[in-house]
């Protein structure tokens, strides 16, 4: 294509798809009313690279949106914020198991219930996670004892600097605890466009999660031959009973990281608190964060229309439709009381923009 033909296509896909003055306030789920300098809706890998050069040329900030679950925007953005809007499932029969290929804009609790369906077996623990699959690998989601880097196979990502395609591998993601590389040495570098995920044959349920052991022991079923789907239907009953869907009351699920503590550290809190909450996890033992903040008297704590949920206090609720910068106020007092009565530090699970 000659060049002149390339700006005249370029100039007419900005005008037809780079809106100006965007409310993002549908684009996230604390709903909470911020403008985009410039929005873009990508629908293909193309959509993407021209948004990108956009971005570039007017040496714009990228804020890439997805479900909108894991953001807290605290003002105006002043850059372009790209909604990843693209979709494709496919299922690939393995001799071992299945090839789950999944575009960065699938709903990932519909992926889940996919699968299930078919009686594959790895992400049920993971169901009514809220948000898409691109944004998955970025906290390596996790829950009732299952994370993503347990079915994952490989990643497809695009360069924001340059638009070209990188494969990226469970050894490259480098995942950890809510945390993955792209929280570190590739943070803001690239957009996640497809993420692959494999499920084995060899599936056995995981179950060892004490809210799941209760939920089953109190219903009397036995814990052998659980099936994907049995599990999958526990954990969205646990999760209902507890979190609030954020069509309802706007948040971002589990707002803060249960942190990790020394070992000495946690047994000198068990000493303090016996009724302390705590997973072993290697050489350290992970704290549950929602029972300290739950201890410390927030549940339920409401100051001009943001506040804690009153039967999960790990959840900041915004029913007031409130600004950002009134949510990060609530989270940094909650936190600074923590540290004061623990002497233990929470970090946020969303990302705060700008």
């Amino acid at each position: 294509m000659g060049h002149w033909l390339l700006a005249g296509y370029r100039r007419e896909f900005w005008d037809d798809m780079i809106q100006s003055d965007v409310d993002l306030q549908p684009f996230n789920t604390m709903t909470i009313a911020a403008q985009a300098k410039y929005f873009c809706a990508a629908s293909s890998l193309d959509d993407v690279r021209e948004a990108l050069v956009f971005a570039r040329e007017h040496q714009l900030p990228i804020l890439p949106l997805g479900g909108g679950s894991n953001i807290v925007l605290t003002g105006d953005y002043p850059g372009l914020a790209l909604h990843l809007g693209l979709q494709g499932l496919e299922f690939e029969t393995l001799d071992e198991g299945v090839r789950v290929r999944a575009a960065a804009g699938e709903n990932w609790h519909q992926l889940v219930m996919r699968c299930v369906a078919m009686d594959r077996g790895g992400l049920e623990n993971l169901a009514l996670i809220p948000g898409n699959i691109g944004a998955a690998p970025i906290q390596n989601i996790g829950a009732y004892g299952v994370e993503l880097k347990d079915s994952f196979e490989q990643l497809t990502a695009m360069e924001i600097a340059s638009g070209e395609l990188v494969t990226f591998s469970a050894a490259d993601c480098r995942f950890g605890y809510r945390d993955s590389v792209f929280k570190g040495a590739a943070k803001d570098r690239y957009l996640i466009c497809e993420v692959v995920l494999k499920l084995s044959n060899d599936w056995q349920p995981a179950v060892e999660y004490p809210a799941l052991q209760q939920y089953f022991a109190e219903r009397k079923q036995s814990q052998k031959g659980l099936t994907p789907s049995a599990i999958a239907n526990a954990v969205i009953a646990i999760r209902n009973s507890k979190l609030p869907n954020p069509v309802e009351i706007p948040n971002t699920g589990s707002f803060f990281k249960n942190p990790l503590v020394s070992s000495t550290k946690y047994t000198a809190l068990k000493l303090q608190y016996p009724d302390l909450v705590a997973f072993a996890a290697g050489d350290c033992w992970k704290l549950a964060a929602g029972w300290l903040i739950d201890k410390a008297g927030w549940r339920g704590f409401r100051r001009d229309g943001v506040g804690v949920h009153d039967r999960q206090a790990l959840v900041l609720v915004n029913p007031g439709h409130r600004c950002g910068s009134e949510v990060v106020a609530l989270a940094n007092d909650i936190a600074a009381d923590i540290q004061h009565k623990f002497g233990v530090v929470l970090e946020p699970e969303p990302r705060f923009y700008p």
